[in-house]
């Protein structure tokens, strides 16, 4: 009796673990998804190619029904379906881009998989990607390290396969041994806060006077710029920009805050700073989350609304004579953004999220892993700070 179906089944369920383990939240575990691109290219047909690419991906982005159900205070089916949605593009790619052929012609075409997931339009939910496992592969490498993967990741689809995955997990292996934490750059101080979903929500003037309350209680001596989540300042009006600097009167402290610009067809998802005597926006969020905040479709159907993405705007922008890499939330999981700061060589990594909704998950955790294994393949020391 033929069991055709044993090896599609056997081939998915190893996806879903190289998914499940590798986007854990722990840095040291993002690895494992270099099995992925190997178990891809052992499918038969288009439709195990598609099994298995549903089932890493699936696997690997399963606190997002959760977090979905929590942010839109309903029930886990809004969330079950956009991570379909989303899981879609990463099948369509993996599923167009499969072939019978073995060899060279099979690794070349999982690189071009990997360019498409890295950038638009396919790169927007192009979370889960198996290279940023270079940072902890070949911690500072930099761009050799991220090559060096990249090319690791399309022999696994060869017949050198094995060797691949031998050189591959004992770097690995070499560096989890080794393994220490990104320095932290002096000078700056990140500044978590526990406020639930009133972030951003609540602009009262007790609000605002507490979180500058925190930051003078919570100040380090040598912090000279202190950062705080997305959203924390709200809406950035004159008003809030008045009070602020009002707030920071007699300290030497720059403040970088989240903070939304509204405009008549929608808004801006921002980092501000501010001192005592000056204010500017920092930076304008390339890429917010798409659906609940980036909503493109909105124009099509006359209406305005939504926040903006600037796609490949300011990737560095400059506080105090450093040049900056910023990363607001969503923006940590996805490929483009990083790599196009790291092209201008920053001299520190800025991330920053709120994720109150995430809470019984491990996304939160999976930004910082991803986060510091960038900053750890380039050697940057990096900042964060997150809303819980």
């Amino acid at each position: 009796m033929r069991h055709d179906w044993l090896q599609p089944l056997s081939l998915a369920v190893a996806s879903a673990a190289a998914g499940y383990i590798a986007w854990s939240g722990h840095v040291l575990a993002l690895p494992a998804a270099i099995a992925f691109p190997a178990l891809w290219s052992l499918a038969r047909s288009r439709r195990t190619a598609g099994l298995v690419s549903a089932a890493y991906f699936l696997a690997a982005s399963r606190g997002l029904p959760q977090g979905v159900a929590a942010f839109y205070q309903s029930d886990i089916w809004p969330g079950l379906i956009l991570c379909i949605v989303a899981s879609s593009g990463f099948v369509f790619v993996h599923v167009v881009l499969w072939s019978r052929q073995s060899g060279p012609r099979k690794a070349l075409r999982y690189l071009v998989a990997m360019i498409l997931m890295a950038i638009p339009p396919f790169g927007i939910i192009g979370w889960a990607h198996p290279v940023t496992a270079a940072g902890v592969v070949f911690p500072g490498w930099g761009w050799a390290g991220l090559a060096a993967v990249a090319a690791g990741l399309a022999i696994m689809t060869t017949r050198y396969r094995p060797a691949a995955a031998m050189a591959l997990v004992g770097f690995w292996l070499w560096s989890a041994a080794f393994w220490t934490a990104p320095k932290l750059e002096a000078g700056w101080q990140g500044v978590d806060l526990q406020l639930g979903d009133s972030l951003g929500r609540d602009s009262s003037l007790t609000r605002h006077s507490g979180l500058a309350a925190t930051l003078r209680a919570q100040r380090r001596p040598d912090a000279a710029h202190m950062l705080l989540p997305e959203s924390a300042l709200g809406f950035w009006t004159p008003s809030v920009d008045r009070l602020w600097q009002q707030q920071l009167t007699g300290t030497d402290v720059d403040v970088i805050a989240g903070a939304a610009v509204v405009e008549p067809e929608g808004y801006d998802n921002v980092l501000v700073r501010v001192s005592s005597t000056e204010s500017e926006i920092l930076y304008r969020e390339r890429m917010p989350v798409p659906g609940s905040m980036w909503q493109p479709w909105l124009p099509l159907i006359g209406r305005s609304g939504g926040a903006r993405a600037d796609f490949f705007a300011n990737p560095i922008v400059s506080v105090g004579g450093q040049r900056l890499a910023p990363l607001i939330c969503y923006e940590q999981l996805i490929i483009w953004p990083i790599l196009q700061s790291m092209l201008h060589d920053p001299d520190l990594i800025v991330a920053v999220g709120n994720g109150w909704w995430t809470r019984g998950t491990s996304i939160i955790a999976i930004q910082f892993a991803t986060t510091e294994a960038w900053a750890r393949l380039f050697g940057k020391p990096f900042v964060m700070s997150f809303n819980t």
